[in-house]
């Protein structure tokens, strides 16, 4: 991934990432070419060196059973926005501005593992669950179900563990702009609804702020 210093996403950006409640595309190259499933996950940091993202697919997607050859990818991806030059402050003073988009994305390479067991299944799809109804006022449970039910469902999934070898993310949210283009974005983003794409940016220019001052209490981790 091209990642230019300023849209380098530091730890706290990355762990972010990977434990809030997401999918991600899983690519794998095989004999038979690309091959590519979107779905949820959950992270899981005690597995391998650096953590791993569990998932399952259907038995019938052959992707599970087609090897994959060499490192497999997840493509996780955060909020992303237009970002209309009409919110800048500096298209009145000159008018050099143009469209831009914003996103967070990080590139999740690993080693792909199987598991078409049961137990394994079973733990997974609790956790993974009750990762997503965590926020809810009244949480489904897998024991909301009746237990011949899942014991069918799991018949009918796979899993997939990715144990995690790199990460490359990206934080491409208006940190190249000046302080009043950015609240310009903020404000155009709020005014659109994407609160959760104006949340972004206001977070990143927090964290551009701790690196201009090195002798804050919270200085910036090292990028990842």
């Amino acid at each position: 991934m091209y990642i230019p210093a300023h849209f380098a996403a530091g730890p706290d950006a990355v762990r972010h990432l990977l434990t809030r409640p997401s999918a991600a595309n899983l690519v794998t190259a095989t004999a038979k070419g690309m091959l590519a499933t979107l779905l949820p996950f959950v992270f899981d940091p005690s597995s391998g060196e650096h953590g791993a993202l569990h998932a399952h697919l259907a038995r019938n997607n052959p992707q599970w059973s087609e090897h994959a050859l060499g490192e497999s990818l997840a493509i996780i991806q955060g909020a992303d926005a237009y970002i209309s030059p009409q919110w800048y402050a500096s298209k009145a003073e000159h008018g050099r501005v143009v469209p831009t988009w914003n996103y967070s994305t990080a590139h999740v390479y690993g080693t792909l593992v199987i598991h078409d067991d049961p137990a394994w299944l079973a733990s997974h799809v609790r956790r993974l669950s009750n990762h997503n109804e965590a926020g809810s006022a009244r949480p489904w449970t897998v024991e909301d179900a009746p237990e011949r039910y899942i014991a069918g469902q799991l018949r009918a999934i796979v899993g997939v563990e990715l144990l995690i070898t790199r990460i490359e993310a990206k934080h491409k949210l208006s940190q190249n702009r000046p302080d009043a283009d950015v609240d310009g974005v903020v404000a155009g983003l709020r005014a659109r609804g994407d609160l959760e794409s104006a949340a972004d940016v206001e977070n990143a220019r927090e964290r551009r702020e701790l690196i201009r001052c090195p002798h804050s209490d919270s200085p910036a981790g090292p990028v990842s």
